[in-house]
């Protein structure tokens, strides 16, 4: 028996909608393009200590004191030059804003792939592996990743300046460094428990 046709008239009105709920996802578009602003000014800030580092290196004083502000390092002898723990603050602070970079590429990259539009980067040389299978189950969890990786070094940052911090922030940053890791463990347990349901849905049948 086939399907009861809908009038011309009905059809031309009910076309409309479902068109403007696909467009829709386009309004995501600007948000994408602010992360890229953001991901600039993040290059930025970058260069900028990574600069005020080498001149530090040479014995720029102004730029020690910068580095020095940047970081949070405190300590009872005024600094005179550049020690260790400095130079391992700095070292992580740029490592830092990397994994932040990298965790900005993949909201960019994944989520336009994923919810607005197809990038057809299909057999380009250039194309990062982890967009081989990119959806909205896998990029959670790669994202859940990030976020523990760049709390890990906020938390290392934190115990290698630890006389600068008191205990109540040291224990704080630890639970939530915990809660990240058991947050991620769950995303990713469940997406394992929906992966084979499908797989032994799609078996079944």
């Amino acid at each position: 028996m086939s399907e009861p046709q809908l009038p011309p008239s009905v059809e031309r009105v009910l076309r409309p909608l479902p068109r403007l709920i696909f467009a829709s996802r386009w309004l995501q578009l600007p948000l994408y393009l602010g992360l890229i602003v953001a991901q600039a000014v993040y290059v930025g800030y970058f260069m900028i200590e990574l600069w005020h580092l080498v001149e530090a290196a040479l014995g720029n004083k102004d730029a020690l004191q910068a580095l020095v502000d940047s970081i949070g390092y405190k300590t009872s002898a005024p600094v005179g030059s550049l020690n260790e723990t400095i130079i391992m603050l700095v070292v992580l602070a740029l490592i830092d804003v990397v994994m932040i970079s990298n965790l900005l590429i993949m909201v960019i990259v994944g989520g336009y792939e994923t919810f607005v539009s197809r990038l057809n980067l299909e057999g380009h040389r250039d194309q990062p592996e982890w967009l081989d299978h990119v959806n909205a189950s896998t990029l959670k969890v790669k994202l859940a990743l990030s976020i523990i990786g760049i709390s890990s070094i906020h938390l290392l940052k934190t115990f290698i300046n630890a006389d600068n911090y008191s205990d109540r922030t040291l224990v704080a940053q630890t639970v939530i460094h915990i809660t990240f890791l058991l947050s991620a463990m769950a995303i990713a347990y469940t997406d394992k428990l929906m992966s084979g349901g499908h797989s032994g849905h799609h078996g079944g049948h």
